[in-house]
């Protein structure tokens, strides 16, 4: 039996492992969707202040209040800084990062990454600390979402805080052990062929690319679970 915890990217909650979390539980494995402070059903919590240090002490009391070791970290999109970060900070409790169409941290950099222009989704207005989700960011790299998964997400979906994205981690020598995998998604805004001919930096592990967009857990979930299974070296029943 594998665990997964499953953090989402921009705009999401745990709802939006809806699909996912029971498909891993009926095949015996256990499943943890994690909703970052801010967002979500924690959309009350936003605050210009919370960032990622908040995101990452988010993914950390997951592990130690479940009194999780051995865990498959599934961070989506900016997440993979998130989750890379807490597998810094608790190794012995990580099986494996598993990168979902996710930001990748550099092994063996000591500088600061994972900063990015949050001004890249749209330009915002002085003293605006929150990027929304918009019709267009969907059109762009999540085109298959339709119908009613469409109007599902865009119901859900809650105003990302900035500081997720404009702030960067740090990692230690702890990050270099940790075991990689990745998932990308074809229709997810980013060159997969560029990325696995090592343009955008070295793959430290096998991967999986899904032809869906970015939102693979909401258009394509049992495809998603079947990879993630797979990467993570768990026996399919």
């Amino acid at each position: 039996m594998a665990t997964f915890i499953l953090v989402p990217g921009a705009w999401l909650g745990g709802w939006a492992w809806k699909k996912v979390v029971p498909l891993l539980e009926q095949k015996g494995h256990e499943a943890h969707a994690v909703t970052l402070t801010g967002m979500g059903e924690r959309v009350h919590l936003a605050s210009k202040d919370v960032g990622i240090e908040t995101a990452i002490e988010d993914v950390l009391n997951v592990i130690k209040y479940n009194d999780l070791d051995d865990v498959v970290l599934v961070g989506h999109s900016f997440a993979g800084k998130v989750v890379a970060a807490a597998a810094d900070r608790v190794p012995d409790r990580v099986k494996m990062i598993l990168y979902l169409d996710a930001f990748r941290p550099e092994k063996n950099v000591r500088t600061p990454q994972g900063g990015f222009d949050p001004n890249e989704f749209g330009s915002l207005k002085p003293g605006e600390w929150t990027i929304p989700l918009t019709e267009e960011i969907l059109d762009n790299i999540g085109k298959d979402v339709q119908g009613a998964d469409r109007e599902w997400m865009l119901s859900m979906a809650t105003p990302w805080p900035m500081k997720h994205s404009s702030e960067p981690v740090t990692l230690s020598k702890n990050f270099d052990t940790v075991r990689s995998a990745y998932i990308f998604c074809t229709g997810g805004g980013d060159p997969v062929d560029e990325i696995l001919k090592g343009k955008w930096g070295k793959l430290h592990g096998p991967h999986k690319v899904i032809e869906s967009g970015h939102w693979p857990m909401i258009t394509k979930p049992q495809e998603l679970v079947e990879d993630m299974l797979f990467l993570a070296g768990s026996s399919m029943p």
